[in-house]
């Protein structure tokens, strides 16, 4: 038994060392991509994950109040709220888990366009932008709608380890967060919608 634990304990060390060593590798391949379209782009991108994220649901409800279109008031309650439920559970993440910014962890290998206060893992404006692009996606499923908004949070992705302010780990748990908290909220919006507009809750589904 005591061989077996120590067994598991080495691999479990050993895959933890490869997984930071392509973390750490693949940021530094990124992170070197200097070229002046890539910084621009990165720049943009980095930069738009809060405005877009807050500024799409609040257009769209400010819209809705001022044409009374009850719809499309729901549709920008359910996206606000899946954005606001990934990045608080993202943040809470973040402080438990309180990993290092690898531009401070590693300081001779990454290079920062940017600096942040809070933790790095998971990547706040990775979840935010991917929970907006899934919650578009699911209420208005059309290519159009689709195509660009995950063309936009793959590249707010991108940009964040280009800045040097992620691990690629970073970003894919980010995108796993948004992108779930998007779904379940579907779930969850039912009953919102029962206290904010008196509705009946409807059959299981993702589109409504």
């Amino acid at each position: 038994m005591r061989k077996f634990v120590i067994i598991c304990v080495s691999m479990f060390c050993i895959i933890g060392a490869q997984a930071q060593n392509w973390d750490i590798n693949t940021l530094h391949k990124i992170n070197s991509m200097d070229g002046k379209f890539v910084r621009n782009y990165s720049k943009v991108f980095s930069r738009s994950a809060p405005y877009i994220s807050v500024g799409v649901p609040v257009a769209m409800a400010i819209y809705a109040g001022i044409g009374k279109d009850k719809e499309l008031l729901k549709d920008a309650v359910y996206i606000g709220t899946s954005v606001a439920e990934a990045v608080v559970l993202t943040y809470g993440i973040k402080h438990l888990v309180g990993r290092e910014r690898p531009y401070d962890r590693y300081p001779g290998r990454v290079h920062p366009y940017s600096t942040e206060s809070s933790p790095s893992f998971p990547s706040s404006h990775t979840s935010a932008a991917f929970s907006l692009a899934t919650s578009l996606s699911i209420k208005y499923p059309k290519w159009y709608v689709i195509a660009p908004s995950a063309l936009w949070a793959c590249s707010v992705g991108f940009s964040r380890m280009n800045e040097g302010v992620h691990y690629p780990s970073d970003v894919i748990a980010g995108a796993v967060i948004g992108t779930g908290c998007a779904v379940v909220n579907v779930y969850v919006n039912r009953w919102l919608n029962t206290w904010l507009f008196g509705e009946k809750k409807k059959t299981p589904g993702l589109v409504y």
